[in-house]
């Protein structure tokens, strides 16, 4: 149904305004009459030529195919049309994705086109559906706009934040790794693999002098240590109620996502094997520990559509179904939101898997509870909300060092931090050789 544009409302005023002069001066009364009839004659004609005037409008949108979560983005929109036209267009992006820069204006001459875009901030994951593109197409006197939809469908897969990947290729490159906050501690311990033999060097150590090869070349040589290679890193994923909470514009499990994402490219670059088991949801997933190349891809492939739940999560049955699993000895990383109320099945489960893998609790801070704990009391409720974010603290405190007097490794960090966390400590574990 055509819409009234600006320019027929102003004259549509402008005609009223003219119906109240004619109470001062009755004289004007024929002029209003003539000015009312010849502007309805000349809107209708106006709408009937726009009806008329069928414009061959073809509109091609270009969007990558696969978008990493939490990232601004541009949608390319191509518009030619057979005759002259002009107007405004509005795309029909995927509801959870904010946008700016639309609706677009557009005017072309006969067999023109032209390319605009807008921004879309891509704020989850999964499979997203374009739809629709609708056109407010001016009539030939400016005075309607008349809606045209056009079906432009297009599906993009929205995925973890693999750009991460990239920035921390380009600082390996440069050897600037510090930048992101990852460290480099010394090896200490006997977790290396012999690589070769080498001239020595001022800095080598002496224990590092292989003497027998140094007495048969007549100089010092030196051993050379890699550190160990074909282990297995396998990630437990909680996908229950409590990591769905927000951090800034992703959840915790999208950051959860992120910091897995980024580990396994380095752990694969080590040569070691990583795969994935995740809990808290429907029907758990499981990737086997593999080396090749193609294994961040098959990552992506099997966490870009989860979502958390609102299941709790039951610790115990995630590690008796991973022990069935992994027959050989593993680097396990259970990621999750410590609580205090875990007592019935994490310490079980923890107890369960550290008999055979080596184990680290990767637990994410709550950012909202340091921001209760760090504001003012200035009225009873406020002294209630710390007095409670208080004691939920301790216990969880309390649970952490429960759990480290068991043996168990702790990561615990905000979301934001996890994936430099995260690195820093597998570096640390693979250098101390107790993976």
């Amino acid at each position: 149904m055509p819409i009234p544009h600006r320019l027929l409302l102003w004259l549509a005023a402008g005609w009223l305004l003219l119906g109240l002069a004619v109470v001062l001066a009755p004289g004007l009364l024929p002029a209003w009459q003539g000015a009312g009839a010849g502007g309805l004659a000349l809107a209708l004609a106006d709408i009937l030529a726009g009806r008329r005037q069928r414009n061959r409008i073809q509109v091609a949108r270009e969007v990558n195919r696969t978008l990493p979560v939490g990232t601004w983005q541009t949608v390319g929109l191509k518009i030619s049309a057979e005759k002259r036209c002009a107007g405004w267009l509005h795309d029909r992006h995927p509801g959870a994705f904010p946008s700016t820069g639309l609706p677009l204006a557009f005017r072309l001459a006969a067999g023109q086109w032209l390319r605009a875009g807008y921004r879309l901030h891509i704020g989850e994951r999964g499979r997203h559906a374009f739809t629709d593109v609708e056109l407010r197409l001016l009539s030939p006197l400016h005075l309607w706009l008349i809606p045209e939809t056009l079906p432009v469908m297009d599906e993009v897969r929205v995925f973890p934040d693999f750009a991460r990947i990239t920035q921390y290729t380009l600082l390996a490159t440069d050897n600037r790794l510090s930048q992101l906050g990852v460290l480099h501690r010394r090896r200490r311990g006997e977790g290396m693999e012999f690589h070769q033999l080498r001239d020595y060097r001022q800095e080598d150590p002496p224990r590092r002098i292989d003497w027998k090869a140094s007495a048969r070349l007549g100089r010092l040589i030196s051993r050379e240590y890699q550190d160990e290679r074909d282990q297995q890193i396998v990630f437990l994923l909680d996908c229950g109620s409590r990591m769905g909470a927000k951090d800034g514009d992703l959840s915790h499990f999208d950051h959860t996502l992120n910091a897995l994402l980024l580990l396994a490219y380095v752990a694969l670059n080590q040569g070691d094997a990583v795969g994935l088991a995740t809990f808290g949801h429907g029907e758990p997933r499981y990737l086997a520990p593999r080396k090749s190349v193609g294994t961040v891809n098959h990552l992506l492939n099997a966490v870009y559509d989860l979502q958390p739940t609102r299941q709790t999560p039951d610790y115990l049955q995630a590690g008796e179904g991973l022990v069935k699993r992994l027959a050989k000895r593993a680097f396990v990383v259970l990621v999750t939101n410590l609580r205090d109320e875990d007592d019935d099945t994490l310490g079980p489960a923890m107890s369960l898997l550290a008999r055979r893998h080596a184990i680290t609790l990767a637990s994410l801070r709550e950012p909202v509870l340091e921001d209760v704990l760090a504001a003012p009391i200035n009225d009873f409720d406020a002294a209630l909300t710390r007095a409670a974010a208080l004691q939920y603290a301790h216990a969880r405190r309390h649970q952490a060092a429960m759990l480290r007097q068991a043996g168990v490794q702790i990561v615990d960090v905000s979301p934001r931090d996890l994936p430099v966390a995260l690195i820093n400590h597998y570096w640390e574990r693979k250098r101390a050789g107790n993976l």
